[in-house]
């Protein structure tokens, strides 16, 4: 199945629109992109700030996550969430990681520390810096959600960036980043919340899902 892909500018577009007249949030956004194509795939994650929705279902679902956020938001959604994992005894991982403790623990790493808008003019900042370097020196599998974490949204890798992720996965349609990945990224778009017109005004494909799948695998052909 081949796709069409979508600009960063016009993604954030429709992440505004969808949030607005849309009225859809920002956690039904993530959970109906990540934890679908997730709850195949895993038994113990880790995972990054945008991950958290994602984490509180895995854990309603039976597994057992564990969420690295070094860099914490003050906005009210996002200390919500970290309440509602809290109260689930959820992990919260506190201390600096390392390769072996990454390998020993974890079978699979969700990649959320940054999206579609981060400017890579000016580098990856402490912490997420050494956080990627760290994650680069595992042979864990990456799942990554919409661009790997340090990548231009356009042309792809940039030095400093994440390794190519074994499983990346489009919020509502690819971006142009998804056509620089490794022939052996699985790529599946998620995301199933718009209808004909919307995506006909947008210009994005109307994916079929199969059944009640939220998640559906692509390629380049």
């Amino acid at each position: 199945m081949s796709f069409k892909v979508l600009s960063a500018k016009l993604a954030a577009s429709v992440d505004q629109e969808l949030m607005s007249s849309g009225g859809l949030s920002i956690d039904q956004l993530v959970i109906y992109g990540t934890s679908g194509l997730c709850v195949n795939l895993l038994t113990k994650v880790l995972l990054g700030g945008d991950g958290l929705v994602a984490a509180r279902h895995l854990k309603l679902w039976g597994f057992n996550p564990s969420i690295y956020y070094p860099k914490r938001s003050s906005k009210p959604l996002f200390q919500g969430l970290e309440t509602q994992l809290k109260n689930l005894n959820i992990e919260f991982i506190d201390s600096d990681l390392d390769p072996h403790t990454i390998e020993s623990k974890f079978q699979l790493i969700i990649d959320s520390i940054f999206g579609f808008s981060f400017n890579t003019s000016g580098g990856i900042r402490p912490p997420f810096d050494e956080l990627i370097k760290t994650v680069n020196k595992t042979t864990i599998p990456i799942l990554s959600v919409d661009i790997p974490s340090g990548w231009d949204v356009d042309e792809g890798y940039v030095s400093g960036g994440l390794r190519s992720p074994d499983v990346l996965i489009s919020l509502t349609a690819p971006k142009p980043v998804a056509n620089h990945m490794s022939q052996n990224t699985q790529h599946f778009v998620g995301g199933r919340f718009i209808g004909k017109e919307f995506a006909e005004k947008y210009g994005i494909d109307y994916y079929d899902y199969k059944g009640s799948e939220q998640t559906l695998k692509l390629s380049r052909e």
